[in-house]
């Protein structure tokens, strides 16, 4: 495979994520305040993207409570800072089974609603990007399943279309692409396509340089791809990820750490991409260049 660097490169942060690191760093943001001025912070550092999940202010426990959403976007738009805001619509599809012997009924914790609910706050928020996981798979952080049916991926495409919100789609694994392709094909998405190459979670595509580039040749060429790797190997996925002609994202819903024992905010691992980007010899790209690129529409929210 050639060197393809991408010389111009966007960052995105994500900002808080929905596992279980409320208790694991003093820096995860858990009220929609705190998600949206450390969202500021690192875009001031540098991040023209911010993706945002949202959560339960007093226990941390992640939500898709669409007040929370509207909250944390409206505080970003109503801020000095441009940024590209990113909102996960990820939320609503994880079944936790019960035991090897008797899986049925599923067990507590299992969210599962419809495809209108799990789009109900890019709706209300319309923000340029929502994210939309391409497939199911395994999760090792608890013993659930993000569950995501082609028909569910359809009607959830489809709503994020007509709405005007550009799709990020998420690759955990290679038949997720496969499927995104598809979704691209039908018509359920529309050009241009954005993928993030989602590395080392488990179950998905561990993150060898090896399986990082199968997924990356397996992105048509028409396509804008980003990457990220998980803790330690956050940082070298940055440096990977431009090298193999890709975008960037770090933040605290991936990796906690600036370095060994060293708690980390967003903003400073925006600020350390920055560097491995700019290291590298290219440039990092503004919110409005990113925009440009992407063909993103900066909206105002419904009833805004």
């Amino acid at each position: 495979m050639p060197l393809t660097m991408t010389r111009e490169v966007f960052i995105t942060c994500a900002v808080t994520g929905a596992g279980s690191t409320q208790d694991k760093s003093p820096h995860v943001p858990r009220s929609p305040q705190q998600i949206a001025e450390s969202a500021i912070a690192a875009a001031k550092a540098g991040a023209a993207i911010v993706h945002c999940h949202v959560r339960d202010p007093e226990t941390g426990a992640p939500s898709r409570d669409p007040k929370l959403y509207r909250e944390v976007t409206d505080r970003i738009r109503d801020s000095d800072t441009d940024v590209v805001l990113n909102l996960t619509a990820g939320m609503g599809g994880d079944i936790v089974f019960g035991g090897p012997d008797a899986p049925l009924p599923v067990a507590r914790g299992t969210d599962m609603v419809g495809a209108e609910e799990r789009v109900a706050h890019i709706a209300e928020c319309l923000p340029e990007l929502c994210t939309l996981d391409c497939g199911t798979m395994n999760f090792a952080e608890a013993d659930y399943v993000m569950t995501n049916t082609p028909g569910m991926l359809r009607a959830m495409g489809k709503a994020m279309t007509e709405l005007g919100v550009q799709v990020e789609i998420e690759a955990f694994d290679t038949g997720h692409l496969w499927y995104a392709k598809q979704l691209m094909a039908d018509g359920i998405l529309k050009a241009p396509a954005l993928v993030q190459l989602c590395m080392g979670v488990p179950w998905g595509a561990p993150d060898d340089l090896n399986t990082f580039l199968a997924m990356v040749n397996n992105i048509p060429d028409d396509w804008t791809f980003s990457a990220f790797g998980l803790g330690r190997h956050q940082m070298p996925f940055v440096a990977a990820s431009v090298l193999a002609g890709g975008h960037v994202r770090v933040g605290l819903e991936d990796n906690l750490m600036l370095g060994r024992g060293v708690l980390a905010t967003n903003a400073q691992l925006v600020e350390r991409a920055v560097s491995i980007v700019e290291g590298l010899g290219a440039r990092v790209l503004t919110p409005a260049e990113v925009r440009g690129k992407l063909s993103l529409t900066k909206r105002a929210p419904v009833g805004g």
